[in-house]
């Protein structure tokens, strides 16, 4: 059962090794990552799999090296193995969730409510208003054809720029424009 071990600790080493090499030299692995492309599952991972499997053989190996006999050496394998392949797994959804886009983009910003955070003069001039945008509050410049206080619910209109937008008070909102007042 030793050279079961030890093919099991070699083959899964080996398996790991080749795909830290391909992703170091840019041959993207997380497509060849599934067994199954349609499953989200990553302990059907081939790097948690892998991982499992080189740890069942190296454990496997040590306790037969201590001489307890085969099944402790199984046992404690399984068991090692197992963690292994659950931890791995576990990284692996740890990481995926960090790879969600989180750039804001401005032209999604028209349309959207906003307030203005630090009064706009009117014309060229900008001020500042807060906006939230991908899930977040975002403060951009922003400029209007009359100006506009601290406090004034507006629209944005346009993105003039990386930073800049142009806004309009907001009737609906209760802006200075709103004949309801």
């Amino acid at each position: 059962m030793e050279n079961a071990f030890l093919i099991c600790a070699v083959v899964g080493a080996t398996v790991l090794v080749l795909q830290l090499l391909m992703g170091a030299a840019g041959l993207g692995t997380h497509a060849l990552d599934t067994i199954d492309a349609d499953t989200d599952h990553e302990f059907l991972s081939i790097r948690a799999l892998a991982s499992g499997l080189a740890f069942f053989g190296l454990a496997g190996m040590w306790v037969q090296a201590t001489g307890r006999g085969l099944w402790p050496a199984l046992g404690v394998a399984a068991l090692v193995g197992g963690l292994a392949l659950c931890a791995v797994a576990w990284a692996m959804r740890q990481m995926l969730r960090l790879e969600r886009d989180g750039t804001v983009r401005m032209e999604q910003a028209v349309g959207s409510p906003a307030t203005v955070y630090l009064g706009i003069p009117g014309g060229t001039s900008p001020g500042k208003v807060h906006l939230t945008l991908g899930g977040r509050t975002v403060e951009c410049q922003a400029v209007s054809d009359r100006p506009l206080p601290t406090g004034t619910p507006v629209v944005v209109v346009d993105v003039l720029g990386p930073g800049t937008l142009e806004v309009a008070p907001s009737p609906l909102l209760g802006g200075p424009n709103d004949v309801s007042r």
